[in-house]
């Protein structure tokens, strides 16, 4: 064991620094992007507070499209698009723009859900009370619906997580490239162990987080 930690130690460190480099730059730029993705489905909708067929047409569209690609193929289709926004179209930061876009829809559908979560009722309440449409989206429904939209992020870590892993099979960086290359080309059963052991140790640690987060944050366990 204290072998391996000599050999391996410094590769699966490094790496894992680098995974979670692009999973947290990815989710960032994915959020900034899809949040605003999720509140405009919410409030283009039939029954949302400015109803615009065509704008809610296009951006659903656009979601279904786009989620509808496998994350490798995507990752191979817009090779060009990432090698004019980063230089080149392998590594860490180039895996980072088909990470983003491949979750920035997964991330709208997630906020349009959890919006759609908040009783209506209290949007009633404050229209009633004269507030307007920018003050209902942003201090009433993202307010009602935080535990659900850090629960949503929970689960948005861990899937980019994931889609970061399978952008090692092409030169990609970070634990998944690890494990394709030591692991699968070179048979070192011990080094695709320890990947794996790694990346659900991460997972999990995300999840316990974003629990506890969503649970503090959460008003009603506390009224």
């Amino acid at each position: 064991m204290a072998d391996f930690f000599e050999e391996y130690g410094t590769l699966l460190a490094e790496n894992t620094g680098i995974t979670l480099y692009m999973v947290f730059a990815s989710t960032l730029i994915a959020y900034v992007i899809g949040i605003p993705m999720g509140i405009g489905l919410v409030v283009t909708a039939k029954d949302g507070l400015h109803p615009n067929r065509i704008v809610y047409r296009i951006l659903d569209v656009t979601v279904n499209i786009i989620r509808s690609i496998p994350f490798l193929i995507l990752l191979i289709l817009i090779m060009p698009l990432t090698k004019v926004i980063v230089g080149k179209t392998y590594g860490p930061s180039a895996t980072v723009v088909p990470l983003v876009m491949s979750a920035a829809p997964f991330i709208a559908r997630m906020v349009e859900s959890s919006l759609l979560e908040v009783d209506h009722g209290v949007i009633e309440a404050a229209q009633s009370m004269g507030a307007n449409d920018r003050v209902i989206v942003f201090k009433v429904m993202m307010k009602e619906a935080r535990t659900s939209l850090i629960t949503g992020a929970t689960i948005a870590l861990a899937t980019i997580l994931g889609y970061s892993a399978m952008a090692g099979t092409v030169g990609g960086g970070g634990l998944g490239n690890v494990a394709i290359q030591y692991g699968y080309y070179r048979y070192q059963t011990p080094v695709m162990i320890a990947t794996v052991v790694l990346l659900v140790a991460m997972v999990q640690i995300m999840q316990a987080a974003g629990m506890k987060l969503g649970k503090a944050l959460d008003h009603r366990t506390s009224g």
